[in-house]
């Protein structure tokens, strides 16, 4: 999703690769996403399975 919006905002350019890897929103959001993941996973089988 951040390749997107970076080729929306700067076009399909020689360099885009290498722009879009210096997006802090990119460093940021791929471990952020997981380290989350598994944990709103359990979760969401608790609540389910304690709702059946």
């Amino acid at each position: 999703m951040s390749f997107v919006i970076t080729l929306f905002n700067v076009g399909f350019i020689e360099n885009v690769l290498f722009i879009w890897l210096k997006a802090w929103a990119f460093v940021v959001a791929f471990p952020t996403i997981n380290l989350v993941a598994p944990v709103v996973n359990k979760l969401v089988k608790i609540v389910v399975t304690n709702n059946q």
